[in-house]
């Protein structure tokens, strides 16, 4: 730790509280604008560049506007679940900063819809650049209704977001991954993917658990796909991975020991879609700490990619670094004669 990053020196749950109004303050004065650097454009949205936060660092869209100001090419906000819910009791959070890992067992912690739909709705339109809503159930439904709330979700951020993450990976939701077995996941995706159509529909995409087994991930790629699923998110916190680090059995943990698992989710999918991922999204998640990581998932064969535990560690400045090392990458490329 240094005095560069003095919000380390702070309680990880006080960081996390406070985190939200510092990140307004930070960038008041900061006029909106777009870092580009390799744009890309995907079922009509346009990503000014490759790099975005993941789902849990704006959990109740307060901050997508300094978000947009600090460099970021996509934005998405949640878990939203459709009913305001504290989370799980703390601890719920904890980092190691010798391994740069993270630890969660947060729960989904949501102001609600409701809430985030106000918000959403006093943004400038149009977006400067795209915002997806990561979905999810609240705790007190019951799995076999689960469908009920992500349908709900669906419905009532249609008109305020770009597109859907399904968040049913989490292991901070009692029961919640069950719904990714590849015995239920038929029933519980198909009726979300049904109201998904139309000349207005909305992508949607799945996000996918890093303790599948590889036959678990093969099934529910595909399924999804069957189904009609826009992209995948890869990936989740994982429950594994606790090796060296001084963290609770249950939750989740991200950082820098999560990202072998991440690569390894991303080239398995590659392989297992093949030429059905034509048209499909990727991104890629987890264990991305540095410029040289989002260059390693693009190389790899991700659209885009997803920060949470870097700017734990890094700090907000992280997309101007990487937008800087793009710039100058691209500069030193000779110009075709």
């Amino acid at each position: 730790m240094s005095w560069s990053k003095p919000w380390l020196w702070v309680s990880p749950a006080l960081a996390h509280k406070v985190s939200p109004t510092a990140l307004n303050l930070l960038t008041s004065l900061t006029p909106a604008q777009a870092e580009r650097w390799r744009p890309f454009l995907w079922n009509g949205l346009e990503f000014p560049n490759r790099l975005g936060i993941a789902g849990g660092v704006d959990k109740n869209a307060e901050n997508i506007q300094a978000w947009w100001k600090l460099g970021c090419g996509f934005v998405e906000i949640g878990t939203v679940t459709p009913r305001p819910q504290p989370g799980n009791t703390p601890p719920v959070v904890a980092r190691d900063t010798v391994q740069t890992a993270l630890w969660n067992r947060m729960g989904f912690p949501s102001a609600g819809v409701d809430r985030v739909l106000e918000r959403l709705q006093k943004l400038p339109r149009p977006f400067l650049t795209p915002v997806f809503a990561n979905i999810g159930k609240n705790a007190m439904t019951p799995l076999e209704r689960a469908h009920e709330d992500y349908i709900l979700l669906l419905h009532k951020l249609q008109n305020n977001v770009d597109g859907f993450v399904v968040n049913i990976s989490s292991p901070n939701t009692q029961g919640l991954r069950e719904l990714l077995q590849p015995d239920r996941l038929r029933d519980f995706l198909g009726p979300l993917m049904q109201t998904q159509t139309g000349v207005h529909k909305k992508p949607v995409l799945l996000k996918i658990s890093p303790d599948l087994d590889e036959a678990e991930l093969d099934r529910v790629l595909n399924i999804s796909y069957e189904l009609g699923i826009d992209g995948w998110v890869l990936v989740n916190t994982s429950q594994q991975l606790r090796d060296g680090l001084d963290f609770p059995k249950e939750g989740g943990v991200s950082g820098r020991p999560l990202a072998p698992r991440s690569r390894e989710f991303l080239q398995k999918s590659l392989r297992v879609l093949g030429k059905k991922r034509d048209g499909k999204l990727l991104v890629s998640v987890g264990g991305v700490m540095d410029a040289a990581d989002v260059e390693d998932r693009l190389v790899l064969g991700a659209d885009l990619v997803q920060v949470y535990s870097a700017l734990i560690f890094g700090g907000p400045w992280f997309f101007k670094k990487v937008a800087k090392c793009q710039q100058v990458k691209t500069q030193k490329v000779p110009a075709p004669l």
